[in-house]
């Protein structure tokens, strides 16, 4: 039993980047998880950290051990999981990563509705739109689009949004109305730059049954997708909207969809390619009551929309 406390003491350390963080989601001191990791040190014959007062490193002892073991210590947290939950109901914390606006316009609005339903379930929503570590960070789920998912995640689909190239009446009344998106380099487009890898967001369009790129000039960029709907409103330029912003602007007259089913001629031009977005969770044996009381929620609420 001390062994084992040692090597769940030994690798959350590692993950969580220092003792005092492992220790606060073991929920024991940081005294304690340094002994438990002393102890395993002294039984194994080797030292496995390199402590200073500012990092925390992996002797060649300690980088060959973590890779052993840190599989058996996910599983054994897997496996109490499965077995205490059998017949339990959701409960705890669930801790939910979404994109800024995603997050925002679409998840958020879920979750009133969803806490109502289990009294002893809280629910933390973290909206970031840059890459999350499940581990490191206590993420249950995270709401990906599909650029962003990876292998090593389980997926499921939660929605299929249609994307929308806009701008304000206003714009338009002053610069014209581009009739193809090959007009686009004549006009200011504003464009969305990806936190987690800081490429711009390409502009794909469908004519024909074949995807292509027009030319386009940025005129502004940003990384918050609100603040350009906030520039689009104000008359600054042309932007892609997922529809969960673009529609109620459309509704309202406040913007106007371009390109979108227009026919020229025999050549119909589709306006960017949807987006999909994914629940994602590290694994199979992760899905607890509350992940799937979650993931089903959503995909039931967001079908209907």
């Amino acid at each position: 039993m001390d062994s084992l406390r040692g090597i769940e003491s030994f690798v959350r350390s590692v993950e969580m980047g220092s003792i005092a963080a492992a220790a606060r989601q073991l929920g024991i001191s940081p005294a304690a998880a340094s002994q438990n990791i002393a102890r395993l040190e002294r039984d194994l014959g080797v030292r496995l950290l390199q402590r200073t007062t500012r990092r925390l490193g992996l002797t060649d002892s300690g980088q060959v051990y973590f890779e052993r073991v840190r599989h058996v210590v996910h599983a054994l947290e897997a496996a109490a999981t499965a077995v205490s939950a059998l017949n339990d109901a959701p409960r705890g914390r669930l801790t939910i990563s979404a994109s800024v606006a995603f997050g925002r316009h679409v998840i958020a609005p879920l979750i009133p509705g969803f806490a109502s339903l289990y009294p002893q379930l809280s629910v933390e929503l973290v909206i970031t739109d840059r890459a999350v570590d499940h581990i490191a960070e206590g993420i249950d789920i995270s709401v990906r689009f599909a650029e962003q998912l990876e292998p090593s995640l389980i997926a499921r689909r939660l929605v299929t949004v249609p994307m929308m190239i806009c701008a304000s009446p206003d714009y338009l009344a002053r610069r014209g109305h581009p009739k193809t998106p090959e007009d686009l380099v004549h006009h200011d487009c504003l464009l969305y730059r990806l936190a987690t890898h800081g490429r711009l967001f390409r502009w794909t369009f469908l004519k024909d049954g074949t995807l292509y790129e027009p030319d386009i000039k940025p005129k502004i960029i940003s990384n918050d997708i609100d603040t350009l709907t906030s520039m689009v409103l104000a008359g600054a330029g042309i932007a892609r909207l997922g529809a969960f912003i673009a529609d109620a602007l459309i509704a309202k007259g406040s913007v106007v969809p371009l390109f979108s089913d227009t026919t020229a001629g025999s050549d119909t031009i589709a306006a960017h390619t949807p987006f999909t977005f994914y629940a994602c969770t590290l694994d199979r044996h992760s899905a607890t009551p509350k992940i799937r009381a979650f993931i089903d929620y959503a995909v039931a609420a967001l079908s209907s929309r």
